[in-house]
This record gives C-alpha cells, structure tokens and sequence, in this order.
C-alpha cells in the first residue's frame, strides 16, 4: 500500500471520528462514506436501508462478503486528541471508525484490481452493531443474498499492533439483556414491619444472581452474569414501594444460555415470593453467539500470517457482535486485529493505534481475492464448506 492511500484512510478514520453518530442515526456517516466510494467509481447497491452503504467490485461469481460497522457509542469523549468528537456526548468509543477505514482501503485496492478478481466482493458499512440492530436490517434488506463467504473484523485493544487472532467454533458471546422490578410495599423508615423492603428483597436477589454462574453451572462453561444499574429510593427516610435494577448475561452455548434464563427467574420469582413482595424479570435476548467457519477461520489466519502479522488463537470473547447474524445465513470468519489502546473498548479515552488501519486494509484486500479465487477454483456455486 502506498503512503498516500495510508495516510487518506487515516484522514477519513479521523474525520469519521470527529463526526460520530449513533445507532441507526448515521445520516452523515453514510454520507460521507458514499461519497468516497464514489470518487473511487466504485458502484453502490441500492438496497431499502435508512442508513449504511453497499458497495461492490468486480462481476460475475463466486461473490464473497467483507463487513464494517459505522455506529458510535452514546459517550462523552476523554482522550484529548485534536481530532476528538464535535458530537458532544457522542464518541467512537468502539473503533467502528478503524473498522470503516479498514474497509474503504480494502475497497480502494480491490477496485485497482476489479479485472483481474475471479467474482465479486460485497462491502458491507452496515449501521446499528451496538443496539444489535444493524445486520437483521441488512439480512431483510437481502444484502446476503448470493453471497458464499463472509469476512469481518474487530480491533482488539488488548493485543499489540500487528498481531491478529480468531478461532474456529464459538468466539463471541451470547449478550444478552435483563431488567428486574421487584414491587414492595412503601413504609417509613423507622417502622419498616409495616412494609416491604423492595431493596433489602432486590440486594437479596442479586447475591443469588451472582451465585448461579458459580454454584449452578459447571465451572468449566464460559458464562458471566453482571448487575450494571439500580435503582431505588428517592429520599433518607422512606422505604421505597418498588426496585429496578438490570444487566447482562454472556454464554457461549445456547443451551447454557437457556439454562441461566431459567435459573434467573426462578431465583428471581421465589426470593421476592418469600419476602412478602412480587418480582418481575424480563430477558431481552442480544446477539447470538458468534460461531466461525473452522475452515474459513484457518484460511484468513493462513492469509493474515502471508500478509506479515503474528498470529495466535483468540481466547473466547465474552463481548457481543452482531456479525454472529450474518454467520447463522453464511458461513465464514470473524477476527481480531491488535489496536494496542491503553483503554479498553467502550471506554471514554480509548485510542486506537492508527498504525493498524493501513496493514488491515491490505490483508482484507489479500483475504477477498484469495477467498475468491478459492472458491472459483473449486466451483462458483460451492462454498467452502
């Protein structure tokens, strides 16, 4: 790659990350996206999406998938860059910027080569990952349709610069949502037998929540259950009629999962049962567990340890990725490229290293056109598997 096209994918990363928009709200992100894909000449899809982009190079079969995702998180920005978000409140706080820039340079070298590609690839900006709505809109839209292979990515701030990693099977979690009210009965605070205590019924629900993962499952399932909000009281003196609290729930086998959402509602059910109180748990399901092609995951680590980085097998990860969607219809990969943040994702001063854009860009370059060419080589109409 040369050092003009890596410093423009740096200067789009940037400007992406300025401008920030969130979930489903990317007017302007697509906009700007579009706008470099068409300078390149590179054709867009016309697909019945509100937000993201479709783009694609090269004609005839097999046709291969590459995915970016473009949202932000709702976060006020901490890093200190000159380049930090005008959005206040608003931030790149997951690299979906890095991801993008990734993209258009894969984009933009796979158009230099569009007569030499054995098939096409379909570039994927697709909206809404962090609300888990973005790849179901894309999947209605019938964005996959054709489509053989399937190829995505994540920066990964725990790993250095130049080091990539995935694994076959299970790699992301299920995530999953659960809010929890428990309905009491108010009392003021010196005469508390004339009540019952929603928080002392709540504080006793969330001990036996954290106990499950540890005392109802094997110790050798991955699984995490986390209370992240709470909320009860207004005032010093008054026990308060009602409690809501929530979090999330992460597994990486479905019957497990099935499982824990039993378990949490019993658990849930009886406590405020035997307090005097009534409690109501409602699960809202994210995305599914994210489950790599073993063969497709052993291909684009072959092709990422040819392209120059170190490769290893990546641990289980127990984040959710909506990509696992797109990998329920087609099968492929999911991997992690080493962005060496200080701050973990997510995380108001994270900072990807922007050394990565350049190095990714080439290897999904490399990665489509040596899936293609597979494929071909085997028959347009065979997938991998």
């Amino acid at each position: 790659m040369s050092d003009t096209l890596a410093t423009q994918l740096i200067n789009w990363r940037r400007e992406l990350h300025t401008w920030p928009e969130i979930s489903c709200k990317e007017v302007a992100t697509t906009e700007r996206i579009r706008s470099w894909l068409q300078q390149a000449d590179i054709r867009l899809l016309d697909y019945a999406i509100e937000t993201g982009v479709v783009a694609e190079i090269g004609h005839g079969e097999p046709l291969i998938a590459l995915r970016a995702d473009i949202d932000a998180l709702p976060i006020h920005e901490a890093t200190g860059l000159k380049f930090h978000s005008r959005n206040p409140g608003v931030m790149h706080a997951c690299g979906h910027d890095v991801h993008s820039a990734v993209m258009l340079g894969a984009a933009l070298q796979l158009k230099d080569i569009e007569s030499q590609l054995p098939g096409r690839v379909r570039i994927l900006f697709q909206p809404g990952e962090e609300n888990c709505t973005g790849a179901k809109q894309f999947l209605r839209a019938g964005v996959l349709d054709g489509v053989q292979a399937i190829f995505g990515m994540h920066n990964e701030p725990g790993l250095p610069q130049g080091v990539f990693a995935t694994r076959g099977g299970a790699f992301y979690a299920n995530a999953d949502k659960f809010i929890i009210r428990v309905t009491g009965k108010g009392a003021h605070a010196a005469y508390p037998e004339e009540g019952v205590d929603a928080i002392l019924v709540a504080s006793q629900i969330i001990q036996a929540l954290q106990a499950l993962t540890s005392r109802s499952f094997n110790t050798l399932d991955s699984l995490v259950l986390s209370i992240t909000r709470i909320d009860g009281g207004k005032t010093w003196n008054v026990l308060p009629g009602g409690v809501e609290f929530g979090g999330t729930a992460r597994t990486h086998d479905l019957e497990v999962r099935a499982q824990l959402e039993r378990r949490a509602r019993q658990v849930v059910e009886n406590i405020a049962a035997a307090a005097g109180a009534s409690a109501e748990l409602s699960w809202h399901p994210g995305p599914p567990v994210l489950v790599n092609d073993p063969v497709w995951a052993d291909f684009s680590t072959q092709v990422a340890r040819e392209q120059g980085y170190e490769t290893r097998t990546a641990d289980l990860h127990l984040g959710g990725e909506d990509f696992a969607f797109y990998l329920q219809q087609v099968p492929g990969a999911f991997v992690s490229i080493g962005s060496a943040s200080e701050f973990g994702l997510h995380h108001a001063a994270f900072n990807p290293d922007e050394a990565a854009i350049a190095p990714a860009a080439h290897y999904f370059s490399a990665l489509a056109q040596q899936a293609l060419e597979h494929l071909h080589a085997r028959c347009p109409a065979t997938s991998l598997n």
